[in-house]
């Protein structure tokens, strides 16, 4: 009775020498995924983030325009009471005994300068005036100065209509003086200046403050919101082991 000998599976393989790994079983391992862990990086935000607006620059440039308006206000009230003063003095000159004829308007608010290198006693009359006139000494003192030459208020006229009045004056002890006809500055002449000086400024002030809290509230507004998707973002379950 003759019987085949089969031999058993695999027998006579080649067998792989203890203590070496599989190649096929470490192919497999190296291919396979790793489970319950997610690829490096997975759920991360890519890139840089995203800029925080509106920018500070906003902030920056409300300043320098306060800044502004503070240099605006200086000089507009610096060129109103300079232009105030330059109106103000007399544009002519007469002797003491000299006789002029100025053209005097109520509207204007005509006065009498002096110019002396010392005090003086003088007088001024205007007599022949198309109108009737009066002579008032100020109750301050007042003074300008045009073309190097310093002026000071003498007498305040006072005429109801205008017109060209003849006007002299003389000084006691034969002092050496100048006389001129020119204005009163008063408070409404430098009241323009005098509004840019502070409401420039002021204006400048509050936009600046309104400017800076806007932009604070809204740039922490925006920080939330770019914490909260940033959250929600690394919260999504991955591909894998989720």
């Amino acid at each position: 009775m003759s019987n085949d000998f089969v031999p058993p599976s695999g027998y006579g393989a080649p067998q792989q020498p203890y203590g070496q790994p599989n190649p096929q079983q470490q192919q497999y391992q190296q291919g396979g995924p790793s489970y319950g862990y997610p690829p490096p990086g997975y759920g991360a935000p890519q890139g840089p983030p995203p800029k925080v607006r509106p920018g500070i620059g906003w902030i920056v440039g409300a300043w320098l325009v306060f800044v502004l308006s503070v240099i605006i206000g200086f000089v507009g009230f610096a060129g109103g009471l300079f232009n105030a003063v330059t109106e103000a003095a007399p544009t002519s000159s007469f002797g003491p005994g000299e006789k002029t004829t100025v053209n005097i308007d109520p509207a204007n608010k005509p006065a009498i300068y002096v110019a002396a290198a010392k005090g003086t006693n003088f007088e001024c009359q205007i007599e022949g005036a198309p109108g009737t006139v009066k002579l008032q000494r100020p109750s301050f003192q007042q003074t300008v100065t045009a073309d190097g030459q310093l002026w000071e208020l003498a007498l305040r006229i006072g005429v109801d209509k205008a017109g060209d009045y003849p006007i002299t004056c003389t000084t006691s002890g034969g002092v050496d003086a100048k006389f001129g006809v020119g204005k009163e500055i008063v408070a409404g002449s430098v009241i323009g200046g005098t509004l840019l000086l502070f409401g420039a400024p002021g204006i400048g002030f509050l936009l600046a403050v309104i400017v800076t809290i806007v932009v604070l509230v809204k740039r922490s507004g925006a920080r939330k919101r770019q914490a909260a998707a940033a959250a929600a973002q690394w919260g999504q379950p991955g591909a894998y082991g989720g």
